[in-house]
């Protein structure tokens, strides 16, 4: 789509100073990017109009000096909401139901000499929180609904027609439940906001998971926690330093991390880049962005 329709510039870093001619960056007017954007990318482009981020997240761009630039940034929004709502469900029952370890149990010929052990963890009697009631959080919220569960969800403010229980902290909303799920963004605002006293909260039965961005975790507390039963267990689709993972981590055999595959499937992916390209075709073409970012 990009291709049939602008002079495609392609470099596999953001390195743009090196790899890209002073003649060739006054040229470029767009950038359609899954990598971080810094102000140092931004200032290299004189001419810069529009940043198409492929992911609903859009923390590795530095929105706040794009828009001191006037150059727009638009992100992939609604596209992947149900492909990651169904993740979040399944990396919770792999969890609880301890789903991975059953696999390895039967994958390693173990089942012919002894039955896997019950899991001591079950969804009965649990209620959720959802840290963050956006789009994805909605999606999730209906899911945990379909199992019988309570809902409830802490976010900087309560959504609009959801009736849910509302919760004005995260830590009054870790208190009030057994299972919390992060759903929010990478940001200042949402650093390490996860920490060792919301885990606490969360009490010996606690399971914690995390689909949004490994920096909402203070990781070590985290660490702490499931090395000393402050919680039972947690799931993690997303870790700070991405793809580097600690032994710590890799030590806790209550801990199930996935390779940030929530999107990650054909479908949706394919989705996600048409949408990156709509934005750009559509900025150049009439000057408004589909889904431009606040």
């Amino acid at each position: 789509m990009l291709g049939a329709q602008f002079n495609l510039v392609e470099t596999p870093d953001c390195d743009i100073h090196s790899r890209l001619s002073q003649e060739i960056r006054d040229s470029i007017r767009g950038v359609a990017c899954r990598t971080r954007i810094d102000s140092r990318f931004i200032d290299a482009l004189p001419n810069l109009e529009i940043i198409a981020s492929y992911g609903v997240g859009y923390d590795g761009v530095d929105a706040i000096h794009a828009r001191s630039k006037n150059i727009i940034v638009t992100n992939t929004p609604d596209v992947l909401n149900e492909e990651v709502a169904d993740l979040t469900l399944g990396l919770l029952l792999s969890v609880v139901r301890e789903i991975p370890k059953a696999h390895a149990f039967v994958r390693e010929g173990r089942w012919t000499t002894s039955e896997y052990p019950l899991s001591r963890l079950t969804l009965r009697n649990r209620r959720v929180g959802i840290y963050g009631m956006g789009r994805i959080g909605r999606c999730v919220a209906r899911r945990i609904e379909a199992f019988g569960i309570p809902v409830a969800y802490h976010s900087r403010r309560p959504a609009d027609g959801v009736a849910y229980d509302y919760f004005s902290s995260l830590l009054e909303l870790a208190h009030a439940v057994n299972v919390l799920i992060a759903i929010v963004p990478g940001h200042d605002s949402t650093a390490k906001t996860v920490n060792a006293e919301v885990l606490s909260a969360l009490g010996p039965e606690g399971v914690f998971i995390n689909v949004g961005r490994g920096t909402v975790v203070d990781e070590q507390a985290l660490i702490g926690a499931l090395r000393t039963g402050t919680i039972a267990a947690a799931g993690l689709d997303v870790i700070a330093n991405e793809p580097v993972v600690s032994r710590d981590m890799l030590a806790l055999e209550n801990l199930t991390i996935l390779p940030h595959i929530a999107s990650a499937s054909v479908a949706t992916r394919t989705a996600m880049a048409d949408l990156l390209a709509r934005n750009l075709i559509a900025w150049f073409q009439s000057g408004a962005a589909i889904t431009p970012v606040p």
